[in-house]
């Protein structure tokens, strides 16, 4: 399955516009969440084919919302790469272990971050 509709969650505007940019300049289809249960709305409705989410954010945050993604039938097989300025490798592995299937380090570069998304097809 080639990813063409991508989720972007992030509570910061900036950090919104900048991931969707990068993602619709190189063909993806983009919706945006500012927050966890907006996410968890959005998938329901949109059924995006990935769902790129930050860490921190207000109310649940990052690794609640992936625990719940992962733990709901309907929406198990989604897969979810954190975002984050969290930069340690701790942060990566407790995100692996919440059921994310990649972990990207803001600023993000657009080359790492195609890379990683096509390496999920």
């Amino acid at each position: 399955m080639r990813i063409k509709k991508v989720l972007v969650v992030d509570d910061s505007p900036t950090d919104r516009y900048v991931l969707s940019h990068i993602l619709e300049k190189n063909g993806f289809s983009v919706a945006t969440a500012e927050s966890g249960e907006d996410a968890l709305q959005k998938i329901r409705e949109d059924k995006p084919q990935l769902v790129l989410l930050d860490v921190v954010m207000p109310g649940k945050n990052g690794y609640q919302v992936t625990r719940q993604i992962t733990r709901d039938p309907s929406m198990k097989d989604l897969p979810i790469m954190m975002c984050s300025v969290k930069a340690q490798e701790t942060d990566r592995i407790w995100a692996l272990c919440q059921g994310a299937c990649d972990y990207i380090v803001k600023p993000v570069d657009p080359d790492e971050l195609l890379a990683k998304i096509g390496a999920i097809e």
